[in-house]
């Protein structure tokens, strides 16, 4: 496992406070704590685009626990997955509510690796 975003800024979880380390667990096809308790689940897929095939990230699943609510991870765990997906030329289909809903609108300029036909397809 490696650590998500080595080399690029992570979001802070608060003010001051030390970003919690982001794992990325490509085995589980998971970003995760540490502790795995919090943990942001995607499937990578093939898609035609542009007469060529392009591996897409598809974002499914986002889960913090109650216990570990309000401090950001969620957040955290999506700027890691998409970091990831960007340095690795991947395009994004946001499947997880969370991430279409809520973080997208907060980070617009993520949306320029989010595939176009999901775009299309949600409008």
């Amino acid at each position: 496992m490696a650590k998500a975003g080595e080399g690029a800024e992570m979001a802070n979880a608060g003010e001051g406070a030390p970003s919690p380390a982001i794992v990325w667990n490509e085995k589980e096809e998971r970003f995760e704590t540490e502790d795995k308790q919090a943990f942001l689940q995607y499937h990578l897929r093939e898609v035609s685009m542009d007469n060529s095939t392009k591996t897409v990230m598809d974002m499914v699943h986002t889960f913090v626990p109650r216990s570990k609510r309000g401090m950001g991870l969620a957040a955290i765990l999506c700027s890691a997955a998409f970091d990831h997906a960007k340095r690795h030329s991947m395009v994004v289909i946001p499947t997880c509510s969370y991430i279409s809903d809520t973080f997208l609108p907060r980070c617009p300029a993520w949306k320029s690796i989010v595939y176009d036909e999901y775009l299309k397809s949600s409008m």
